[in-house]
């Protein structure tokens, strides 16, 4: 730019060669510049130069912008990018949670019905062991005793808990089972032929057959009923009845005693 202006400044000062001179009729033609004229190249040059030096920065700066610009769409396009990735994750972990949410639906409702025949069950075996508890021995009651008063009156309106009716007939079972397969001696105390409720000793077989002896030789035979044991006097039975007491509280040396037994 300045070797520019350096030009058109030397072009306006130069004469005209000789030859153009000599070329030239008469008379001379006026000066091809001036000084207003020669102000008003240096102007238009200065406002050229200036133009160019505007439109170059402004080149330079939207370059500029257009790197920033390129760069944030890049960044945004990799924003959506991974949001779009999220969302993709969140959908399919919803498809996961809702095929979970029915498949625990689906087992509430079987295990509801579960519970109901479970229930329906439990509500069975604790009638049959009230049945049962009345043909206990009196020693054995006291042992079931607890787990029987725990059992609900009313199946339907309970509160007690599934798993815990479960425990307390389980438990009754188990010692009315264990009670079938021994043979068990008790004290008790029992009306005899005055109607007077005296002591005596019982061997209860099992819950299948039991004798009984007193201190003063009445004797008899018992067989579980439908409202308990039911008892019939047998008073010729006291001495093998006793005999086999004394050997169960090892009074006496192990043996055969013979007792009559009726399956029912």
């Amino acid at each position: 730019m300045t070797r520019l202006r350096t030009a058109l400044l030397v072009a306006a000062f130069l004469p005209a060669a000789p030859g153009a001179q000599a070329q030239q009729a008469p008379p001379a033609p006026p000066a091809p510049t001036t000084a207003d004229e020669i102000d008003q190249a240096k102007s238009d040059v200065g406002k050229w130069v200036a133009t160019q030096e505007l439109i170059f920065k402004e080149r330079k700066a939207w370059q500029q912008e257009r790197e920033i610009l390129a760069s944030r769409v890049e960044l945004l396009d990799k924003e959506i990018a991974a949001q779009q990735e999220k969302l993709n994750q969140s959908r399919q972990a919803l498809g996961e949670a809702n095929a979970k949410r029915a498949e625990v639906e689906s087992g509430r409702s079987e295990l509801s019905g579960t519970q109901a025949m479970l229930a329906d069950r439990i509500a069975g075996l604790e009638s049959e062991v009230r049945a049962l508890y009345k043909v206990l021995p009196e020693v054995t009651r006291e042992k079931v005793d607890p787990l029987y008063r725990r059992m609900p009156e009313d199946p339907a309106t309970t509160k007690v808990s599934l798993a815990e009716r479960t425990q307390n007939v389980l438990g009754i079972l188990n010692e009315i089972n264990r009670i079938g397969s021994e043979i068990t001696l008790a004290t008790e105390i029992r009306p005899l032929s005055d109607g007077k409720p005296s002591e005596v000793k019982t061997v209860y077989l099992g819950l299948a057959q039991a004798y009984f002896v007193s201190a003063r030789g009445e004797a008899g035979v018992g067989f579980p009923g439908p409202d308990g044991w039911q008892w019939t006097p047998q008073n010729e039975l006291a001495p093998q009845i006793t005999q086999v007491i004394q050997v169960l509280e090892n009074k006496v040396k192990p043996q055969f005693v013979s007792l009559p037994a009726t399956i029912r």
